[in-house]
């Protein structure tokens, strides 16, 4: 078989990269240590950071794959001419309001509202000759229920777009911790498949439920059983998108999408499942580095106090910007943070030396500190180092591993998806 061809779109510092292809060679999940015979090839990468005039992530992307085939352009304007056939498109598309614009006078078919980032996708699949035979995205899990008064249109007007384009589609809701994986971060996976690959014509011959549990690129990749039986539900999309905007599940109070689920000829399966996961954990102890952290990450004596109350729980009585009084109140969160688990989520506020409830605080022989940026990595599952680059703070570093996605569930779905296409 020949290589795959891969575009990776909102690329940051090359996660999706790191999954398909490793790094020199190497594999993830094995801490970059054993070998990664990888069939894909990444042929043209897009990354754009609107609001900075310093384009850090690219600059990382470039220092570490070479700046060709790379581009730093805002991907609503790049000429799609311009960007290579390939067989797969990945990214990690920032999740947005995706509602619909009917269409202007004289203008293609529908129009997304400006900025919103699934349309470049939508763009690039709808215009190329040779569309991709696969699509492979992630997004946060919020994304199945938004926006609150419709829950779940959002999903539906990309499983609709994606329909009306010529695709099956399943996801998953994975916390990559449930699988032994060092960080408990939740986010979709979508993929996407041509009709008339060989994926497409499984499903067609295979049943829903049975693709969802077992046979799927997913289920292969991360096994997964029945939320305490439920049972799966069916539903068809119907109308156009634009009707879809408009009405699907106005003013219902629960979303129609579960944390699982699969689309072929507008007919959506989806059910509740709970991993099936029977391996290793790895621990937050497991990847923490020792006597290697300078002395700016650990926290001074006189500021563990703000620390412990940022952390801790609050009912008090404050004041807003009016001076209306109100009553506050927050849960405690573990302070510090437990040694013995996977980690928190990291969020883009990760970085810099100021007390937050939000950043994670370890204990140590030394006393109690921040996570180092190459510990950040390490629960993301990149190589240490990787986005250490002259002129990008510790604070930068730490903001690129809130964005980043975990390295090793890429890496196991995009070997689950090799098999099925084989």
């Amino acid at each position: 078989m020949g290589k795959i061809k891969v575009a990776e779109l909102f690329a940051g510092v090359g996660g999706f990269r790191l999954g398909l292809e490793g790094w020199k060679g190497k594999s993830a999940s094995s801490g970059y240590r054993k070998t990664l015979q990888s069939p894909y090839q990444i042929v043209w990468s897009n990354q754009w950071e609107p609001s900075t005039k310093i384009q850090h992530a690219s600059l990382v992307y470039e220092k570490r794959f070479g700046k060709e085939a790379h581009s730093n352009e805002d991907i609503s304007s790049v000429d799609i001419s311009t960007i290579p056939d390939h067989d797969l498109l990945v990214g990690g598309f920032p999740c947005q309001d995706y509602s619909v614009a009917t269409s202007l006078k004289n203008s293609k078919g529908l129009i997304g509202k400006k900025g919103v980032l699934w349309w470049s996708i939508h763009k690039i699949v709808s215009e190329k000759e040779h569309k991709p035979k696969y699509l492979f995205l992630e997004n946060v899990d919020r994304l199945l229920i938004s926006p609150s008064k419709q829950k779940g249109r959002d999903f539906a007007i990309i499983l609709k777009s994606l329909n009306d384009l010529g695709y099956a589609v399943e996801w998953r809701v994975i916390n990559a911790a449930e699988f032994g994986m060092p960080q408990r971060r939740r986010r979709i996976f979508i993929l996407a498949y041509l009709e008339g690959t060989s994926i497409y014509g499984a499903i067609k011959n295979t049943s829903h439920s049975e693709w969802i549990l077992e046979e799927g690129v997913l289920a292969t990749a991360f096994h997964v059983i029945p939320k305490r039986q439920a049972s799966p539900t069916q539903f068809e999309l119907k109308g156009s998108i634009v009707a879809i905007s408009k009405n699907f599940n106005l003013g219902k109070t629960v979303g129609m999408f579960e944390n699982a689920g699969i689309m072929i000829d507008g007919q959506v399966t989806t059910m509740k499942t709970r991993p099936n996961y029977e391996g290793n954990y790895t621990l937050l102890k497991d990847l923490i580095q020792n006597g290697e952290v300078t002395e700016e990450f650990y926290i001074k004596e006189k500021d563990l106090e703000k620390w412990a109350y940022l952390k801790g729980a609050k009912k008090e009585l404050r004041k807003n910007a009016a001076g209306f009084e109100y009553n506050y109140s927050e849960g405690g969160m573990i302070f510090p943070d437990p040694l013995d688990k996977p980690s928190r989520t990291i969020i883009t506020g990760e970085g810099g030396a100021s007390p937050s409830r939000f950043k994670h605080v370890i204990q140590t022989a030394k006393g109690y500190r921040r996570l180092s940026p190459i510990e950040l990595e390490r629960l993301n599952m990149f190589p240490d180092d990787h986005t250490n680059l002259s002129g990008i703070s510790d604070a930068k570093r730490a903001f690129f591993m809130g964005n980043a996605l975990v390295v090793g569930v890429i890496e196991k779905i995009g070997a689950s998806l090799i098999k099925k296409i084989g």
